[in-house]
């Protein structure tokens, strides 16, 4: 099950959201994790290492089209397979 040569490599920016231009399905298909300073996020929107940030959904906020706001959170963002 550890074996890392069948994942394909993570990318430097990854969306969950299907419409998103940076979404790759293929990845999807694994467990993956995202570390923002060192504690665990496990409610990730969308994450840029290079930039340094992740998005993550408001408490109650939607917007027109009733997707949740997306708030940015700034830090050193780590990618890994679970």
């Amino acid at each position: 099950m550890n074996d890392t040569t069948a994942r394909p490599s993570l990318p430097d920016r990854l969306s969950v959201n299907p419409r998103s231009p940076h979404f790759v399905e293929a990845i999807f298909e694994f467990d993956i994790g995202i570390r923002l300073n060192g504690k665990e996020r496990f409610d990730v929107e969308e994450y840029c290492i290079s930039e340094g940030w992740v998005k993550v959904p408001s408490a109650k906020a939607l917007d027109r089209r009733g997707q949740p706001l997306l708030m940015t959170i700034k830090g050193s963002v780590e990618a890994f397979y679970r």
